[in-house]
């Protein structure tokens, strides 16, 4: 069964981004499996965190039991800056990575050194941390954490067993991304290269919410308008998981120029249901998707992700061959029950290390 787990993570956790689906689904699992998961939800802003944010991270370790086993989401660590280092000896304290904070895209300089000095101080002083792929492993090891007290535990999917090779359709090729709208997912870079095509034989729904950024939201709005392709670009906002299966089913290509990524779960979705993909090189893009699966570009390279979405919406050939990559690549990916079972063995191997 395992030892009692409490995990921290800042907020609700029903928020829909990949890394509170990640530990849902974990805490899931592990329920699943019988072990005792607690779950506190921090008050306050993160990750830039306010005084309310951190208070309510002081209170959380106050309440914990000498030697209990706690798992903090790495969105919530600024709150902990004050209140960790007294409670690392005493508490079994792990931290879930999805990916370092010192690399969002859009950080001005100074707040990036910020996230990068608290980060390079506080992880070092934790049991263990647990990262969702190596490009996130080596991310922190770079701040001086030991190899052997980090564990890779890539997230699952939710296997689609019924997926088959897509079917040629009549009308226009339809492009998905799933992302939340801010700098890091590149959706306006992504607008950019649509405009630069000059073929109209395509559709986009780009799915995530519309409510986090409000600059970015603007800003892609404004080139969508400037460039006349309301008729082409659908702002879905953002759907509930368990309605995003439809998307994955009703499109044709998945996209997401993404700067960075700690692992890229909607990449291993689409993979997962059969789509032919276009990403970038970026973080542990390439770790995740194969070559066999689709195309990658260089992060913030407008030509050549025009340049790819030019030959995957004119060659439908290459969109099958691409989808037959991705149906292969997808059969080796953990589905989620065995992510969770992963999980717990990592953070039991981490915290036995006392």
């Amino acid at each position: 069964m395992g030892e009692p787990i409490t995990f921290i993570v800042p907020g609700p956790i029903e928020q829909i981004t990949g890394g509170y689906l990640y530990d849902r689904r974990v805490i899931e699992g592990l329920r699943a499996e019988g072990r005792p998961v607690g779950l506190l939800e921090l008050m306050g802003q993160f990750p830039d965190a306010d005084w309310t944010a951190k208070a309510s991270a002081a209170s959380c370790l106050a309440a914990m039991g000498d030697g209990a086993a706690v798992c903090i989401d790495g969105l919530a660590l600024p709150a902990f800056e004050d209140a960790l280092p007294a409670a690392a000896r005493r508490l079994d304290i792990l931290v879930l990575v999805h990916h370092v904070l010192a690399l969002e895209t859009g950080l001005a300089p100074d707040v990036a050194a910020r996230y990068a000095a608290l980060e390079r101080k506080l992880l070092p002083l934790c049991r263990g941390i647990l990262c969702p792929s190596p490009r996130s492993a080596a991310d922190v090891a770079a701040y001086g954490v030991p190899a052997d007290r980090i564990i890779v535990v890539p997230p699952g999917t939710d296997r689609v067993i019924d997926v088959a090779a897509p079917t040629e359709r009549a009308g226009p090729v339809r492009l998905l991304t799933v992302a939340t709208l801010t700098p890091r997912k590149g959706h306006r870079l992504l607008i950019e290269a649509l405009a630069a095509l000059g073929r109209s034989d395509w559709h986009l729904t780009a799915i995530g919410s519309l409510e986090r950024d409000d600059e970015t939201v603007a800003a892609v709005r404004a080139l969508v308008a400037g460039h006349g392709l309301e008729n082409q670009v659908e702002l879905a906002g953002e759907w509930p998981p368990e309605r995003l299966s439809t998307a994955y089913r009703a499109a044709d290509l998945f996209v997401l120029p993404s700067y960075y990524e700690g692992y890229g779960m909607a990449y291993a979705e689409a993979m997962a249901h059969g789509l032919p993909i276009i990403g970038t090189d970026a973080g542990a893009i390439p770790e995740t998707v194969p070559a066999s699966a689709g195309i990658l570009v260089p992060a913030g390279d407008r030509a050549a992700l025009s340049s790819a979405l030019e030959r995957m919406i004119g060659d439908p050939a290459l969109r099958q061959a691409y989808a037959a990559g991705a149906r292969a690549a997808a059969a080796g990916l953990a589905d989620w029950t065995q992510t969770a079972h992963a999980w717990g063995r990592a953070f039991d191997a981490i915290a036995r290390r006392r």
